[in-house]
Formats: structure tokens, C-alpha cells, sequence
């Protein structure tokens, strides 16, 4: 289904999630149907449901708030002059949260926005024709229930409302975990199981359901001083990964890059994603964040490069280390790192064809090799081939300082500097990204196979300890990556070994924050981090949003600590 803007009957003074801010909607009125058929009117109705998915996912908003709050990820001050932004990468990172920070209060809008459209066309599409309006209006409203889910794990509350013109009734705790679960299983019976990634199918919501259920003691009670997980709930987390895993629709990816690959719409791990194929004006952000300034993806675009943002921090190195002892992880685990250029390994080899060239995936370390730009534009070889050669900082004005990635990163000025930290290059850079910021190939994993697995590991471990049944779920998982060398097979499990063994497989994909808090770990202490504040488990509510409820006292309140 492509995202094209057909029709949005019944859309009025919405609010952005809070009924009381205008949306800045294009309305279109009843003429704009008019030479459609009733397939595309439908289709129109349920688009906006899905389109701010990318703006939700983009490197400033959702993956900042899920991981560079974290032990995954951090960002300074690159070289005094670069990333600065009024220091709220480094207060993300270092948990010292503001109501005025403009990625927190983005994120916000495009959530509450998104929440807003669900509730239009659940309003619109009860009179649309075409049959396929009833599985529409069951996405939509699974979707206003996953936009809900992402509101109340990061800010706490939901927004319950059933039309337009209504005032939304605000919920936090066991309630609104409760109209969640109520929405999410009101919505499954009519959703579909042949449809794109990009939807959500009924499989999603089963994998929802179970994320769900498997942070419900979190949800319910955020401040808590330690978590119980009921067995009951842990239960429904094992039954919906069964019926997942069961189905046989979903197989685990032989090559782990391959799940963040360009045009990974066919790849047969991924549950639930965003749909951003270039045709659907996608981004390439997840992919150029973390590179070097002076990293060159594409060789036919020569502005197309990275933006030396955030690394991971040595804290979760150490972890890859530590794990696997004298083996050098890249050696010892395909997810750590895949070699696309054989100059890492054959210096020699340096002029490289164009079709060919491909940057390194997964964690950079060290010198860093890749396409040499002068003057404007790349040098190539006597043969016409690409020169690929060793990486300076050209492009910060320091021809003199190479590319090397080193482990140390920190707020320091020298951990701060271009260089510093080991970069992620997860996501495959877009062949089709001009500027190297549009046009994302790549859709967003929201859900793949793999987390059913290590959900289903979790709750077994939780529910009464069954590590043998949990290690022989990720296990399955590690076999499964056989296209390049094969991670060894665990021995032993532990809650402990499961959120080691999540960061491995989920870096960068925007659940290490949820997951550091169910762990217990997210008052922990790491580089530049050692808030430990269990209000900061949850963010501010933007002081916009505030400001906008003012006019209904005691409406919107402020959550603690902020």
C-alpha cells in the first residue's frame, strides 16, 4: 500500500493528543474522492494513520530518546563546534532531562499527531465502501493503541478519545495499560496476516500484545523499587510468541545485516516496520547518524556523507569484550561487524569499481578507510575505478587528523573530538540517498523474529526460571546467523546473560532504554552517566503541551521531577 494522501473526511480543529491544540492538518474536503475508486478513497482514509512512522523514527527523535539516554549510545559536543545543540545530547545522555529539550517535545507531537489521525479514521472509515475498510479500521485502531504504547513507555500517560471534537481523558498506570491490552485485542480479530511489513498485521499485533504483556509491571507502576512480574502475564508473552513462531510465516535472517539492508520490505525476519521506501519519501538518517563527516557511502554523490554524531560508549564494548575473551568479537560474533572492503584486509587492493563499493557494517573501530574527495569531487584510479584510501578529517577543516575511531569517548575535550568513539554502521547507507539524509531504502524494524524468540526467553526465565527453555531460544537465534562465521552457542543463561545478549542482537534499534528499565539497569552508572533517579525513567512532558492545556486546570500535569 503506498502512503498517498486520497481523502480525510471529518477532520476539524483535532488536537495533538491533548484536545486542545490545533493540528497543522491539510484538509481536504468531500470533492477530493471525487475519480477514485472506493479501494483508494479507503486507502487514503487509513494513510495518515502510518505517516509519521519516519518523523517518529528519525535520528533526532525516537532513536535519541531510546538510546542515547542509554549505555548504547552517546553523543558530545564533536570538536567544540559540532553537535552542541544547547546541550541536550549530553543531557539525554546523562539523564538530566528538560521540559523545553526539542527532540522530547518532537517526539511528543509526532506521537500525539499520530494518535489523532488514527482517531480521524476510525471516524472516517466506518463509511467508506470498500471492503477493505474493515481491516483498516482494525489497523487503526491497533495503531492508535501502538502510538499509546509508545506514549506511556516514554512519557507515562495514554490519550483515550473516540471523537475528534472530544477532550482527551488522560490515563497513567494499571489504566492505561489496561485501555492498551482492551484496544490491542479489540482490534486482532480483524486485522490480516497478508500484508506488508509496513501495516500491522494481525502476527504484529500478536508481537505487540507480547511486548506488552512483558513489560506490564513496568507500565503499571513506573517508580516501582523493583519489579514482580506475574506469571500470568508472562504466559500471554509465551502464548503470542508461540502462535508467532508456530505460523512459520517469519524466518530469522542467515545474514544479520541483511535485516537492515536496502529493500529489506522482502526480508522474511521482520514482523512489523516503517515503510520507507524512497518512493514513499523515506529517510536515510538511521544509516549516515553515527558516520565520520569524512565517510563518502556513494560513489555517485559527492555530498552524501555522515555527520560524526553519536558512538557507542566503551561501557557497551566492554560488554562485546568481555563476553568473548581473547577472540576479537568481530572474529567471534557476524553481528558485531561485516567487512565490505577488502582494504581492511588487503591493503593493497585500493581502486575499487563503483557498483562495488560498499562501507563497512555493524561497530567501526580503528583507521577508517573509504572514498577520497578533493576539491569537490572523489579521486579515481588510472583504471576509472574508485580510490579508496585512508580517511582524514578534510571536511572539519583538519587535513591532519585521521579517521581512526578510538574506544574513549566521553564529555572531554578529547573525547569529544571528530574521532572519538566506535561508530555504528547498521543500516545499509541508501544507494539512492543524493544527499545522504532522503530517501531511506531501508524500512525501520519496529518487531522482527528474533525479539519473539528473546521475549519468549525472558518470560520463561521470569515466570519460573526455566533456563534451559530460555537458552535454547537464543541459542536458535545465534545458529541462525550462518552466513558468514557462527556466534557460539551459549552455555548457561541468566537474566543477567539475556540483557547482554539483547544488546548484542538489538543495538541501535531503539529498545535499550524500555529494556535497561525492565533489567533494573537504567539507574546504573556508565561514561558520563550517574543520575540515579528512578523519576527519570520517563521523560518530561513537553512544557509546549503544558502551556497549550493551561486553558483546562488540572488537566495535564507535569510528571515528577520535572
Amino acid at each position: 500500500m503506498k502512503k498517498q494522501l486520497y481523502i480525510l473526511p471529518l477532520i476539524a480543529a483535532l488536537a495533538a493528543g491533548t484536545g486542545c491544540t490545533k493540528l497543522n492538518e491539510k484538509i481536504l474536503d468531500e470533492t477530493s474522492g471525487i475519480g477514485q475508486t472506493d479501494k483508494q478513497i479507503a486507502e487514503g482514509i487509513i494513510a495518515p494513520v502510518y505517516a509519521q512512522l519516519p518523523n517518529i523514527f528519525l535520528h533526532t527523535n525516537y532513536l535519541t530518546l531510546q538510546e542515547i539516554s542509554t549505555d548504547e549510545a552517546i553523543l558530545p559536543y564533536r570538536g567544540g563546534t559540532d553537535w552542541g545543540d544547547n546541550g541536550i545530547y549530553i543531557a539525554m545522555h546523562s539523564h538530566n532531562f528538560t521540559t523545553t529539550d526539542q527532540n522530547i517535545r518532537n517526539t511528543w507531537n509526532f506521537i500525539t499527531q499520530s494518535i489523532s489521525r488514527s482517531i480521524t479514521a476510525l471516524n472516517a472509515l466506518p463509511t467508506a465502501k470498500d471492503p477493505s475498510a474493515k481491516t483498516f479500521l482494525a489497523e487503526a485502531k491497533g495503531m492508535r493503541a501502538y502510538y499509546n504504547m509508545m506514549l506511556l513507555d516514554l512519557f507515562g500517560l495514554v490519550y483515550v478519545k473516540d471523537q475528534p471534537d472530544e477532550v482527551s481523558k488522560i490515563l497513567r498506570g494499571a489504566d492505561a495499560y489496561e485501555y492498551i491490552k482492551t484496544e490491542l485485542l479489540a482490534a486482532e480479530p480483524n486485522l490480516e496476516s497478508n500484508v506488508t511489513q509496513g501495516r500491522l498485521s494481525k502476527e504484529a499485533c500478536w508481537g505487540l500484545l507480547a511486548r506488552l504483556y512483558l513489560n506490564a509491571t513496568v507500565h503499571k507502576n513506573i517508580y516501582a523499587s523493583q519489579f514482580t512480574f506475574a506469571p500470568a502475564d508472562m504466559d500471554k508473552v509465551i502464548e503470542y510468541c508461540d502462535k508467532i513462531i508456530a505460523g512459520n510465516k517469519y524466518q530469522l535472517s542467515a545474514e544479520y545485516f541483511s535485516i537492515f539492508d536496502d529493500n529489506n520490505d522482502t526480508n522474511k525476519e521482520i514482523i512489523f516496520s516503517v515503510d520507507q521506501r524512497a518512493e514513499l519519501n523515506g529517510h536515510n538518517r538511521m544509516a549516515y547518524f553515527s558516520l565520520s563527516g569524512d565517510q563518502f557511502p556513494l560513489p555517485d554523490y559527492v555530498n552524501a556523507n555522515g555527520t560524526d554524531g553519536p558512538a557507542i560508549t566503551s561501557d557497551f564494548y566492554r560488554s562485546w569484550v568481555n563476553a568473548y575473551g581473547a577472540t576479537d568479537p568481530a572474529v567471534a560474533d557476524p553481528r558485531f561487524y561485516k567487512e565490505n572492503l577488502s582494504i581492511y584486509s588487503n591493503p593493497a587492493d585500493s581502486c575499487v569499481p563503483a557498483a562495488q563499493f560498499r562501507i563497512n557494517r555493524g561497530i567501526l573501530r580503528g583507521q577508517q578507510y573509504g572514498l577520497i574527495r578533493k576539491s569537490g569531487v572523489f579521486v579515481k584510479c588510472t583504471n576509472g575505478n574508485m580510490k579508496v584510501g585512508a580517511l582524514v578529517h578534510d571536511t572539519r577543516s583538519r587535513p591532519t587528523l585521521p579517521v581512526i575511531f578510538t574506544e574513549k569517548v566521553d564529555f572531554t575535550t578529547e573525547g569529544s573530538n571528530y574521532p572519538s568513539g566506535y561508530r555504528v554502521s547498521k543500516y545499509e547507507f541508501s544507494r539512492k540517498s543524493v544527499s545522504g539524509r532522503n530517501f531511506g531504502e531501508a524500512n525501520i524494524v519496529i518487531l522482527r523474529l528474533a525479539d519473539i524468540y528473546h521475549m519468549r526467553a525472558e518470560a520463561k526465565l521470569r515466570k519460573s526460571n526455566d533456563a534451559a527453555g530460555a537458552l535454547a531460544d537464543v541459542n536458535v537465534v545465534r545458529a541462525a546467523r550462518t552466513a558468514r562465521q557462527v556466534p557460539p552457542a551459549l552455555t548457561a543463561m541468566s537474566l543477567d546473560i539475556l540483557f547482554r545478549e539483547r544488546g548484542f542482537e538489538f543495538y541501535w534499534e531503539c529498545l535499550r532504554r524500555t529494556d535497561m528499565i525492565r533489567f533494573g539497569k537504567y539507574e546504573g552508572t556508565w561514561t558520563e552517566k550517574s543520575n540515579t533517579d528512578p523519576k527519570k525513567r520517563i521523560f518530561p512532558i513537553p512544557q509546549t503541551a503544558i502551556d497549550a492545556a493551561a486553558n483546562i486546570p488540572g488537566y495535564l500535569k507535569q510528571n515528577d521531577s520535572y
